[in-house]
């Protein structure tokens, strides 16, 4: 759980977290950093196109290999790996096997857009 005013630390492990969930999809809040949220995704389907058109969104693999696709090109994210993906970029994601987990980091609130 994310710090708060009574306990000014958090100790987080999203792969325990993660084993714990057994829906389809789950994206949840795990902290915060100043103007900044991060994010746990537990991934067993394709996510729409979309963009972030006032924040940076970078990708962390936990569990898995996360699959980015780019209207140009694609990356692979596997446990250990990040990649960033910059505002406005057009992108979609999705496991490359039946599941995957990742931290996102991007600007609390950022607003998504779909780009079907």
């Amino acid at each position: 759980m994310p710090a708060n005013d009574d306990e000014p630390w958090a100790l987080v492990d999203p792969l325990a977290l993660s084993r714990t969930i057994t829906d389809g999809y789950r994206n949840m809040l795990i902290g915060r950093v100043n103007d900044h949220e991060i994010r746990m995704s537990v991934v067993t389907r394709q996510f729409p196109w979309h963009i972030h058109p006032d924040s940076d969104e970078t990708f962390c693999g936990v569990d898995g290999e996360l699959l980015i696709e780019f209207r140009n090109g694609q990356a692979v994210v596997g446990p250990g790996q990040m990649v960033t993906v910059a505002a406005g970029t057009p992108h979609r994601t999705r496991p490359v096997g039946e599941r995957c987990v990742n931290l996102t980091f991007e600007r609390a609130r950022a607003p998504t857009v779909f780009d079907e």
